[in-house]
């Protein structure tokens, strides 16, 4: 994988203004993420895959999310296999039956009502924030189903070429991640191309038993993790050159930067430290075939979105340390501060999930989809 990691790292970097004008990643680039293993990353052995551990998958993302935010954010849900494993074993045997290279995108909120009909669902409806939908083989939506009770929504999984993308996503952070609506007229969906996200797999395996939901949301901090530390080596490298205008010190010299840049580092090390801690402490209990505990779980979720926080705010930092220069529309400073401010917004590492972590902590339990 790193051999032909390197100059994918250095495609995207040079390209990252393209994607963000595009507002999508391009076709050649998601080939490229099946190529180095982005997609058969998290895929069972069995159907060609490397069950690789959450925190190698994790750092993937963090490197590719360092290149372009945007990048990373539509590389990370090579995740997706692992919702795709609560699928039955003879739906996966077909999605995988020409390789597990497969791209999967998914939109399932708010969840829309589908019909009963013959062996499965008639659906219909509009759903936003398909990250990655233009690259995608396969898309899932999030559905409702009369009568049907339980606190997680089941995904509907259809080819993409049943839907239709409707190019809406116009944002200012992570541009180029094509997060557009996906449209479904009567599409009939089998009842064995359903799941319940976050319900239990198919396959026992030790990346399937990882808390799923709390690794959904860990793969989108990761990204943020990435853009951020690139935020810092670009002050650091930016520091030791720039002049002021007015004859100040260079800026490696004046003492706000030396420690606003020394805060931002400590930091960043320390929530990234607690995120990838939290990972491999999980990850021993799964592997040893363990439950993992409620509070464990909650520990996930809190880690990832303290890791999401902490990014936007060093990047924030990094912004104001890069002067009048970073106030130019496609600046590094201002994209990397743009891109995770968006991270940090999302639904699993927003502030709020701080107060859903509490309750968990102090015994007053948590709320529909947490951890």
């Amino acid at each position: 994988m790193d051999d032909a990691l390197a100059p994918l790292l250095a495609e995207i970097r040079a390209r990252a203004l393209e994607f963000r004008r595009a507002r999508k990643i391009p076709e050649e680039i998601v080939e490229k993420f099946r190529q180095v293993g982005v997609y058969r990353a998290l895929v069972a052995r069995r159907f060609g895959g490397m069950e690789l551990s959450p925190a190698v998958f994790l750092e993937l993302i963090e490197v590719i999310g360092n290149a372009d935010a945007s990048a990373g954010w539509v590389a990370s849900f090579g995740i997706s296999a692992t919702y795709l494993a609560a699928l039955p074993i003879a739906t996966l045997e077909t999605i995988y039956r020409h390789g597990p290279d497969v791209v999967f995108a998914g939109a399932i909120f708010p969840p829309q009502k589908a019909e009963r009909a013959d062996d499965g669902f008639i659906v219909n409806g509009r759903w936003p924030y398909a990250s990655g939908c233009t690259g995608a083989s396969l898309i899932g939506v999030g559905i409702g189903i009369p009568g049907e009770k339980g606190a997680l929504p089941r995904t509907a999984v259809m080819p993409a070429s049943a839907i239709r993308i409707e190019e809406v996503w116009d944002t200012i952070g992570l541009a180029g991640t094509g997060s557009h609506d996906v449209v479904a007229r009567d599409v009939h969906v089998p009842e064995s191309w359903t799941f319940i996200r976050g319900g239990a797999p198919s396959m026992d395996l030790a990346i399937y038993r990882y808390p799923s939901l709390g690794f959904a949301a860990q793969v989108l901090t990761a990204v943020g993790l990435g853009c951020a530390r690139r935020a810092i080596d670009e002050v650091t490298e930016m520091a030791a050159v720039r002049q002021s205008i007015t004859g100040a010190p260079t800026m490696a010299d004046r003492s706000h930067v030396q420690a606003e840049l020394a805060e931002a580092e400590a930091m960043l090390s320390s929530a990234r430290a607690f995120f990838y801690a939290v990972t491999e402490e999980v990850w021993f209990l799964v592997e040893g075939g363990a439950e993992v505990p409620e509070a464990l779980a909650n520990r996930i979720r809190l880690a990832a979105t303290h890791g999401a926080q902490v990014a936007a705010e060093v990047t924030r930092k990094c912004f104001g340390l890069g002067g009048i220069a970073a106030v130019q529309s496609e600046h590094i400073l201002g994209r990397c501060m743009q891109d995770c401010a968006v991270v940090a917004q999302h639904a699993f590492m927003a502030r709020g999930n701080y107060e859903a972590a509490g309750r968990v902590m102090l015994g007053r339990g948590g709320r529909p989809g947490y951890p």
